[in-house]
């Protein structure tokens, strides 16, 4: 075991910056194998593929059918200096969330990445990372003409985004799959753009299921494959053999920046899910329960009388939530939700999220060593509300997010603190003048205290963009006011 040797790997998003990696360091190294080849008469596909005098399948003709439905996509960002880590983990996907040095960036800078046409009306799906922060989207197709696109919505905690283009004629759409009917030792393709080399096919098999890469990310929920995957990869298909999309490519666990045999594909599930809401809204709405909730080892089952370690120990419950309305209390044990089993703590979270707001569920707890069942209303998680990525304050040149309890552990902000935390600057801005740095939390904006992003919107939704601004930053244990002047010259 990789932890066991005191070795250290490397999770890579096979869609960064052309040239530069971008890395988290994992505590184990896990990849499942195959013996022997699966011959495709077993395999769950809607037609038999031909084989060849080697056993394996033919990929020709299904390569030819998908081919046009995969394009290219080219992302140019706006420069910042942005917070970093001083660890080796990233947050979720791979996408920095605590704090590095500032670092300077070139004026522009330009990705790559890849996609696959979901509609005739020009819906592209990709990867959140692949277009975030994006100025400018440009898509390639099959026939390399080439079309600017629109973003249409982005979840960053799944890592999926909805993208568009108009004008273009006889586009070829790919079939959606089941991922839930997936089989370890499955045949699999994988299509997309590494290291900018278009329409690049690699073949492997699914190395294993419901893989969770990163802490603090309960939607993860990823099909591990052998198939290679590279940096440009992020956002390509990943096909069974019946030419059906059943994975978005979206990462690697490498230690030099390349493949070696363990790539993650987000189920195409969980994408249809979000889609529809992705294209309505921008964004995705998810059920709110209001619990903080802890595994169930062995000695906890133990000593609350659980004849085995199943379900989420309720650490704490949040005042004025559905879940405290409902009776839940601290220490119950939740082992069904909506008719659904929660066999482990994992699973509550993505439960409950897929859950319709507003809906009446049965709840099934385990208190004092008997079943308990209550009635509960799922509510809307607030954060939902808004893009799932920091705000930015385009007039300022600088970009925040909430405090989260991780980030706050993480820089050593007291608990008492209350604000938004500058995620980057953008390099030349005003806020870059005035000496506001990546890792500054602003306490104040115009002497009215903010605790929250959505109040630092409102802060500046009644301010014209060249108005100055006056925030109260906190850097340490120190404050000061600074004076953002928009129009400012340096």
């Amino acid at each position: 075991m990789v932890a066991k040797n005191g070795l250290r790997a490397a999770l890579v998003l096979a869609g960064v910056l052309v040239g530069v990696v971008v890395t988290v360091s994992l505590n184990r190294q896990s990849c499942t194998t195959a013996d022997d080849v699966v011959p495709p008469a077993l395999l769950p596909v809607g037609q038999a593929l031909s084989v060849g005098s080697s056993g394996l399948p033919d990929f020709v003709t299904l390569v030819d059918t998908i081919a046009p439905s995969v394009v290219n996509i080219s992302v140019s960002e706006k420069a910042s200096s942005k917070l970093g880590r001083r660890r080796d983990f990233h947050g979720p996907f791979g996408m920095p969330s605590p704090f590095e040095r500032p670092e300077r960036k070139p004026r522009t800078r330009r990705s790559l990445g890849s996609g696959f046409i979901i509609d005739t009306e020009g819906y592209i799906l990709t990867n959140h990372h692949v277009v975030a922060d994006a100025s400018k989207i440009v898509v390639r197709l099959h026939d390399e003409s080439e079309y600017d696109a629109e973003i249409i919505g982005t979840d960053e905690k799944t890592d999926i985004a909805v993208i568009r283009i108009t004008g273009a004629d006889n586009l070829q759409p790919v079939p959606l799959g089941d991922s839930d009917a997936l089989r370890v030792g499955e045949w699999v393709l994988a299509v997309g753009n590494p290291f900018g080399l278009d329409h690049t096919v690699t073949a492997g098999i699914v190395s294993a299921k419901g893989r969770r890469i990163s802490q603090g990310n309960p939607y993860e929920d990823f099909v591990q494959t052998d198939a290679a995957i590279n940096p440009g990869n992020s956002g390509g298909p990943l096909i069974n053999l019946a030419g059906q999309v059943v994975g978005i490519n979206t990462a690697i666990f490498s230690r030099g920046g390349g493949s070696i045999g363990i790539g993650f594909s987000i189920p195409i599930n969980m994408a249809r899910r979000a889609v529809p809401q992705l294209k309505e809204h921008g964004f995705v709405t998810r059920g709110w329960l209001g619990v903080r909730i802890q595994p169930v080892d062995d000695d906890i089952a133990e000593s609350l009388g659980l004849d085995e370690a199943q379900g989420a120990l309720v650490a704490s419950v949040f005042d004025d939530s559905p879940a405290s309305e409902a009776g839940v209390e601290a220490g119950d044990v939740i082992v069904s939700f909506d008719g659904q089993d929660v066999d482990k703590s994992d699973d509550l979270p993505a439960i409950v999220a897929e859950t319709v707001p507003g809906k009446e569920v049965e709840l099934v707890v385990i208190r004092d060593g008997a079943s308990t069942t209550l009635k509960v209303t799922v509510a809307r998680m607030d954060s939902d509300e808004e893009p799932a990525k920091p705000v930015k304050a385009e007039a300022l040149g600088l970009s925040v997010q909430d405090i989260t309890e991780e980030l706050a552990a993480e820089l050593g902000i007291d608990t008492n603190v209350e604000g938004v935390i500058v995620s980057a600057v953008e390099a030349g801005s005003p806020a870059e003048r005035v000496g506001i740095r990546p890792g500054d939390v602003i306490e104040q904006v115009a002497n009215t205290r903010v605790s929250n992003v959505k109040e630092f919107r409102e802060q500046l939704a009644d301010r014209d963009e060249d108005d100055s601004v006056l925030v109260l930053v906190r850097r340490g244990d120190d404050t000061l006011f600074r004076v953002i002047k928009p129009d400012a010259e340096d």
